[in-house]
């Protein structure tokens, strides 16, 4: 677990600027990266009493750690999406583990006063009482079904797609009748039902459908205010995560099974990222599956980071994180759609650069995360350069602080469409350690470095959704010296005196507005 203390010019400009102020009151979150019992053979069909065997046991472990966040303090804690069932089921396989999940807007219930009401839901009532037993709030991942009718949409709800990776459009009630949903719930301290989120994008998830119409899911805590919902693969998209910012919602709590993508999608990176880049806090629970990559939680504001990640050869195991942080008060103004204003995106015809010019010695493309970067390597000790992908480029100064000979470094560029395991819009600047020497292995995953770099970094973005990371080996988050943005879509990343060698120093952004639907 590391915690990451801020700069306090940094802290200030991020956390109480114009259009923003700290609240005064604080809280105490939890989140827990679980290690989920997982059903053996998850595509083969169980008895509801076999699959409430299996989920119980991962219950059990909730509940010790439920008592262990109640007895540091902690008013909230946040569970991982999964975690109750784990993965790989198919759509029949899935359904004697689901529950149906009433809308707490249109009633009010308390799985553990009133179990009797709604008949075959056992697991909103242990995780009810928990919430109760504890005197904290709840917040966990489940799955859950909704009937539908093939003439008709379900109550409150219009017909959707389920399958492939961010998928929105619209199809037919199921041929079975049911909709499957991936759920997260939240329970008041006294067990109420406060919240119920159904996943809007999917990610190669057989057994579930995306809710036919996008949810945007808040509940209110007398500790802390509000706080949105979101899970996993939804946090790289508009719907529901720009559209809740947009809303002035400052706090999501975000359950995830997460695969670690480096060097631009490692988990705690993007967690730590959208915190930065939207000013917002998260709440961020993964599950633990060195099989799958799984690793990373954290609690995240505008001013402090605590986290875990799992290193090689650690003990495969859950992780309870507890934080203090301040409660943030809704932004006065809503944030913008991502469209730079007409006028305040500056030259982009084909081929123009930055003031600072774009000629280099020699640009090659190497593949990082499926996408094909324009980079250019970096020489020496120190320097200047820069790197275009067609209109949209990517500038750097850098000067080597602790130099290890063997290793390779360069600077790339991406504009264009994502379009392996999901698709998406991006603009992305990335100062990367190659994997290698040679220039193919730019791009690829890297988790050691020995070199330390001072830098700034800069691009010129068309969006204002722009994600910042700076990550030295061995997973550890590095703070950003100062961050600065321009009206006309310019920001610049500074960085010095790291504690470990670089791994990533990026500007991640999001090109919702071009995103396909």
């Amino acid at each position: 677990m590391a915690a990451v203390p801020w700069t306090l010019s940094l802290m200030t400009f991020l956390c109480c600027g114009t259009h923003a102020h700290c609240l005064a009151s604080s809280y105490v979150a939890a989140v827990y990266e679980h290690y989920v019992i997982l059903n053996p053979e998850p595509r083969v069909p169980l008895s509801r009493r076999e699959a409430l065997q299996h989920m119980r046991q991962n219950v059990q472990v909730y509940e010790q750690q439920a008592a262990s966040a109640a007895y540091q303090g902690a008013q909230i804690v946040v569970f991982p999406e999964d975690g109750l069932q784990g993965f790989n089921f198919t759509r029949s396989s899935i359904t004697p583990y689901l529950e149906e999940v009433p809308d707490p807007q249109q009633e009010s219930w308390n799985p553990c006063v009133h179990p009797e009401r709604h008949p075959n839901t056992e697991v909103q009532r242990w995780l009810s009482c928990m919430a109760r037993r504890h005197g904290l709030y709840v917040v966990a991942n489940m799955g859950s079904v909704q009937p539908c009718s093939s003439t008709g949409s379900s109550p409150g709800s219009s017909d959707s797609s389920s399958g492939s990776p961010g998928s929105s459009g619209s199809v037919p009630c199921p041929a079975d009748g049911r909709w499957h949903f991936n759920t997260n719930v939240a329970y008041r301290s006294d067990g109420l039902l406060v919240a119920r989120y159904h996943k809007q994008n999917l990610y190669f998830e057989d057994a579930f459908d995306s809710p036919p119409r996008a949810e945007l899911v808040t509940f209110h805590t007398p500790f802390a205010g509000t706080f949105g919902l979101i899970t996993c693969f939804d946090i790289l998209f508009r719907q529901p995560t720009v559209a809740l910012l947009e809303k002035g919602v400052r706090q999501l709590i975000f359950p995830t099974a997460w695969m670690n993508q480096l060097p631009l999608l490692d988990t705690i990176q993007f967690q730590r990222a959208l915190s930065l880049g939207a000013n917002v806090t998260l709440l961020a629970a993964n599950i633990r599956s060195d099989e799958l990559l799984m690793s990373g939680s954290g609690i995240y504001s505008p001013s402090s980071a605590v986290y875990h990640h799992a290193q090689s050869g650690d003990p495969e195991e859950g992780r309870l994180i507890v934080a203090s942080l301040s409660a943030l008060e809704p932004l006065h103004d809503p944030l913008p759609t991502g469209l730079v204003p007409q006028g305040e995106q500056g030259d982009t015809s084909a081929g123009s650069c930055p003031a600072e010019g774009c000629s280099a010695p020699h640009t090659f493309t190497s593949s990082m995360m499926h996408d094909p970067f324009t980079f250019v390597l970096l020489r020496g000790a120190g320097g200047q350069l820069s790197v275009c992908d067609g209109s949209f480029c990517c500038w750097l100064q850098y000067q080597s602080t602790h130099t290890n000979h063997t290793e390779l470094y360069a600077l790339g560029a991406f504009a264009g469409l994502h379009t392996v395991n999901g698709r998406y819009s991006l603009q992305v600047c990335a100062l990367v350690k190659c994997a290698g020497t040679e220039e193919r292995s730019c791009g690829q995953e890297v988790v050691q470095a020995d070199t330390k770099i001072d830098f700034v970094l800069k691009g010129t973005f068309s969006t204002r959704h722009v994600y910042p990371s700076v990550l030295s080996s061995h997973y550890t988050l590095e703070q950003p010296t100062r961050l600065h943005t321009t009206p006309r879509g310019s920001v610049t990343m500074e960085h010095s005196s790291m504690s470990g060698g670089l791994v990533t120093a990026a500007l991640y952004g999001r090109m919702y507005h071009l995103d396909p639907h």
